[in-house]
């Protein structure tokens, strides 16, 4: 077959193209489907956890959906700016920033890109759209204010860690109890998914021509860049461990699971 006949045959084949179709054979659409599982199940979860307004605090855990409490009506007031005039779930004043901030973050625009837009939904795989635009046009060129919901989510790793360092003051005195331990783990592991942050890394070593003569932003760097490198693991794990933290308070504050105390 010459180059020619080869030519019009691809053309033709790309013409007919079935949308999706590909000459894989493995399951790839199982990853864009978890995806949209996962993060739509996490969003439908932390919508009715912001409106619930209930069962977020048992003396002294704090759930992180929660926390800080800026408003007077919470059950446990951290920090009561915001007076009597807020009538709705004190989660609203704060959820915004650290949903903002992951909801823009580079990684997860790779998971729904794939998952919601199909954009693509999975290498060698053809995508229904007809040209890619990218994030220049509304809705996605809100992404690019992913720096600035940085700023603004670095402070929640430090208030749900105090948390946790209040969580072993028990009413009857100093303590811990296994929700003492979830609380600190899920401060953890929410200061590492900020820290590996694309934004982060830039912040530590972006403008720098020559480390040499920046040793602390170096080494502020290349520790962040190892954090970088799994970026994408700990934006799950740490997803998951803000909502299983949530739902461990949650069924202690109802009495469904006792605590146990450690001592």
């Amino acid at each position: 077959m010459n180059t020619k006949t080869a030519e019009n045959r691809d053309g033709l084949a790309a013409s007919v193209r079935p949308r999706f179709q590909t000459l894989r054979r493995d399951r790839w659409w199982r990853a864009p489907l978890v995806t949209v599982v996962v993060l739509v199940g996490f969003i439908v979860y932390g919508t009715w956890v912001a409106f619930a307004n209930e069962h977020y605090f048992t003396d002294p855990y704090l759930s992180p959906f929660y926390s800080p409490c800026l408003a007077s009506n919470c059950a446990h007031v951290t920090l009561p700016v915001i007076g009597d005039w807020w009538t709705l779930s004190p989660a609203l004043l704060i959820l915004p920033f650290p949903l903002g901030f992951r909801l823009t973050c580079y990684y997860y625009r790779k998971a729904y890109y794939r998952g919601f837009w199909l954009s693509p939904p999975a290498c060698a795989v053809t995508e229904p759209h007809r040209r890619y635009t990218g994030e220049t046009r509304f809705p996605l060129i809100l992404q690019n204010i992913h720096r600035y919901f940085f700023y603004l989510a670095i402070p929640f790793p430090i208030i749900l860690f105090v948390d946790g360092i209040r969580a072993f003051s028990f009413p009857d005195g100093f303590g811990m109890g296994l929700g003492t331990l979830i609380l600190l783990v899920n401060a953890g592991l929410l200061g590492a998914y900020t820290l590996s942050c694309h934004s982060c890394r830039h912040l530590c070593g972006g403008h720098v021509d020559v480390f040499s003569r920046s040793p602390v932003r170096s080494r502020l760097w290349l520790f962040v860049s190892r954090l970088n490198v799994r970026h994408g693991e700990i934006a799950w794990v740490s997803l998951f461990g803000v909502a299983l933290t949530d739902v461990y308070v949650r069924l202690v504050s109802t009495g469904v699971i006792s605590d146990p105390r450690f001592f």
